[in-house]
């Protein structure tokens, strides 16, 4: 196992700079997830970690060793792509044990390397299987067991399961996540799926433009994102955002003033973030906190809750209903959201200001 450190990592191809040199540290076991918007520069930013990339600018250390000019394998650790990337003519045993092809370990401790990584990955009874006879979540497992045989000090996952339907990567979030608890190894992982980044990850990394925007634990993002984009970006739904107006103390949205709240030091226009469980359709309107009514443009069922779409003055938001309130598409419903459950942010800068 090892610590990586990036200390001003810069990617340049030619003129274009696709990564701003970036300061992290990724501590010795910690599961990190890079998580944004294609082009963002996260998988240039692994592929960096990997070797697979010359490094332009600044520092890359694993283990405090500089490893900027070493080869891909010379730096221990293992790469498990989005393609599986396993050969379709060798059995599922021979794919593990592929890494450990010019290794000088003996056979019999190939062999077993090999029936200790398939039983761990629950494909031991498959190890003298063609990859064509597999499922997609066993093949995905046949490439982490050819990346775990080898013993490496960190794993690197390229987005592995955006080629899986959703049930399939439901399970396998669930199986790497138990994996590293078992092995305890560093891994630094890439998606552009939030929904990946916040249930797998100790930190999460939100990458914007080949910069990081923010790191911190799941919770840390989805209650204090330093900014609109990460915002929206972090939750799902996204984030609801709607404009306002701060002056003396008073928020006013869409010509109301809002009462009940504690806002932040701050003048002028502002835009307001609320999650759409934070915007509960209500039987009224009135109180404190933020309160209105508008027209319904769709509705999601979702079983335990409803998604309701609707126009509140001149925003689109999403609100929820209880799941056995569906409310027919044209009606008129209110909507609530209680005091503390707003979000205030600098309409210019987009910075966060706190909450109210």
């Amino acid at each position: 196992m090892a610590k990586i450190e990036l200390q001003g990592l810069v990617k340049e191809y030619g003129k274009t700079r696709a990564v701003h040199g970036i300061d992290l540290t990724i501590e010795d076991g910690e599961f990190v997830v890079f998580v944004g918007p294609s082009g963002c520069g996260k998988s240039t930013t692994l592929r960096m970690i990997a070797g697979l990339e010359d490094i332009s600018g600044g520092k890359l250390l694993i283990g405090d060793e500089v490893v900027n000019q070493r080869a891909p394998k010379q730096r221990n650790i293992a790469m498990v792509f989005q393609n599986y990337a396993i050969y379709p003519h060798m059995t599922v045993g021979q794919n593990i044990g592929f890494g450990l092809y010019t290794s000088k370990l003996s056979k019999a401790e190939k062999q077993q390397r090999i029936a200790e990584t398939g039983k761990i990955l629950g494909l031991e009874k498959l190890l003298d299987r063609r990859p064509a006879a597999l499922s997609g979540g066993q093949r995905q497992r046949v490439a982490i067991g050819r990346a775990m045989v080898r013993d490496p000090v960190a794993f690197l996952f390229d987005e592995p399961l955006s080629n899986l339907d959703a049930q399939l990567r439901s399970q396998m979030r669930m199986e790497i996540k138990s994996l590293h608890r078992r092995l305890g190894t560093t891994i630094v992982y890439v998606t552009h799926d939030q929904v990946e980044a916040m249930t797998m990850a100790d930190k999460i990394v939100v990458m914007r433009d080949g910069d990081i925007l923010q790191v911190g634990t799941p919770t840390d993002l989805y209650e204090n994102p330093v900014d609109v984009f990460t915002a929206r970006f972090i939750g799902s739904p996204s984030m609801n955002m709607v404009e306002g107006q701060v002056a003396g103390g008073v928020l006013t949205v869409e010509g109301v003033q809002i009462s009940g709240l504690t806002l932040p030091p701050h003048q002028g226009k502002a835009l307001i973030g609320i999650r759409p469980h934070d915007l509960i359709v209500a039987e009224g309107t009135g109180g404190a906190g933020l309160s209105g009514s508008g027209m319904v443009e769709a509705v999601e069922p979702l079983g335990s809750e409803t998604l309701v779409h609707l126009r509140l003055g001149n925003n689109l938001v999403i609100a929820t209903a209880p799941g056995r309130v569906v409310p027919a598409i044209g009606s008129t419903v209110s909507v609530q959201a209680e005091p503390g459950s707003l979000y205030l942010f600098d309409a210019a800068s987009e910075k966060a200001l706190g909450h109210a």
